[in-house]
């Protein structure tokens, strides 16, 4: 069993920065594949990156490279979500999720374990 908590949203201006984290409770989060998905209003859950259990892979959706970037601590338990240059665009519902395998998918579905979700907001 693994449990999600997530932390870090808020309210930024366009531009800013702001990092999410995700602790995980449970011996075996070293073995597990983590990502980002989030949800804005009235649209789908997407996927925004996801990382292996050993931190050798990881995955961007497009509209995020080079202003994401997902990393791991497994002496912590804690996965993060770097996100820099925000935009308007990014507001939704940050979730992180956890699946038991060496590496990440981009499909919701694929993921046993959900956190509760953390609210970024992006003015312009």
């Amino acid at each position: 069993q693994v449990q999600l908590v997530e932390s870090g949203g808020g309210l930024v201006q366009a531009g800013g920065s702001l990092r999410l984290s995700c602790a995980a409770s449970g011996r075996t989060f070293k073995t597990y594949a983590m990502s980002w998905f989030r949800r804005a209003p009235g649209k789908e859950r997407e996927f925004v990156a996801g990382i292996s259990w050993s931190s050798s892979v990881t995955l961007h959706v497009d509209s995020v490279k080079g202003r994401f970037a997902i990393s791991r601590d497994s002496a912590k338990n804690t996965v993060y979500l770097q996100m820099n240059s925000l935009k308007p665009e990014d507001t939704a519902v940050y979730y992180c999720a956890a699946r038991s395998t060496v590496v990440p998918s981009t499909r919701p579905d694929e993921y046993n374990y959900w956190g509760q979700g953390t609210q970024v907001t992006v003015s312009s």
